[in-house]
């Protein structure tokens, strides 16, 4: 039996935190059943692993056991779809990934096109064109400054994406760069992560945020206030927004959504808690590496 289903889509980055035992998974969950305790208590996940890597067919087979049917995965293409040259020239690398990915369905949805810093405003035209022939419900992330400036030249990105129906990803870093500290997860997390303003956008039914969290909990409540507000307002108007919490080495992430989805209760009444302590699987353990 399923978890009362959420009118909204709530996850982390990844489902295989050996950390996480700690406080959401039994203590001697092994590495091959996270992903079936994680999708009892979360809905969505982020398939940041896709950007690195290419998964094999039978790890994939294996994700399709075990993930529920209203459970979503937003893949990310590959780098070297994404940061390598001209995206038209990427589009028979992105129907391969796409095919790849086919065994999971509706589940893949939407897939997330992340673009460096280096695509900006010239690349708008080839941006269109994959968009216009890939042929998967999309959402796009941009990191170059052009894109936030408040200009023509966002103002352009917004209009594509909009004519379009692709959501534009926000992505909220300012609880992490709030952070002064020198833990090495932190600098880290500091050096990948991009630094621009937030953008929510709700061009779709779908929005898309990442909110890149402080390392102590207490220390997001004034960063997850707004967003509280936000995503509730969404629901409130019919859409189905999709959250993702990071923290700066994921150790707290999954209690960050845990405590980002109560603050929701508080401002939704009647929307249903997340599962306390997840049931043992009930499809056959598999290894998912």
């Amino acid at each position: 039996m399923n978890p009362s289903p959420l009118p909204y889509f709530l996850g982390c980055p990844s489902w295989s935190e050996s950390a996480w035992r700690d406080y959401l998974y039994p203590a001697d969950a092994s590495t091959n059943e996270m992903l079936g305790y994680y999708s009892q208590v979360f809905n969505a996940v982020e398939g940041n692993t896709t950007f690195y890597a290419r998964p094999a067919q039978r790890t994939i087979a294996r994700w399709a056991q075990v993930m529920p049917a209203h459970f979503r995965i937003t893949a990310k293409f590959p780098r070297d779809i994404s940061h390598e040259g001209d995206l038209r020239d990427q589009l028979e690398s992105a129907f391969d990934f796409t095919r790849l990915l086919a065994p999971l369905g509706q589940r893949v949805a939407p897939y997330w096109l992340q673009l460096s810093a280096r695509f900006g405003p010239t690349r708008l035209g080839e941006l269109g064109q994959f968009l216009d022939q890939i042929g998967v419900p999309v959402a796009v992330e941009v990191r170059n400054h052009a894109f936030f400036a408040k200009g023509e030249e966002e103002r352009s990105l917004n209009r594509l994406l909009h004519e379009r129906g692709v959501e534009r990803i926000c992505l909220d870093s300012r609880a992490l760069f709030s952070c002064v500290s020198r833990d090495p997860a932190v600098l880290h997390a500091q050096s990948k992560k991009p630094k621009v303003p937030a953008r929510p956008a709700a061009f779709t039914q779908h929005p898309q945020v990442r909110f890149i969290g402080h390392p102590q909990l207490a220390a997001n409540e004034g960063f997850l206030t707004p967003w509280v507000d936000k995503v509730a307002g969404w629901i409130e108007q019919g859409r189905s927004p999709y959250v993702f919490l990071h923290t700066s080495d994921n150790r707290l992430a999954a209690a960050l959504a845990q405590r980002f989805h109560q603050r929701l209760m508080a401002r939704l009444p009647g929307l249903a808690p997340l599962p306390e302590l997840p049931r043992a699987p009930e499809v056959e353990q598999l290894g998912l590496l």
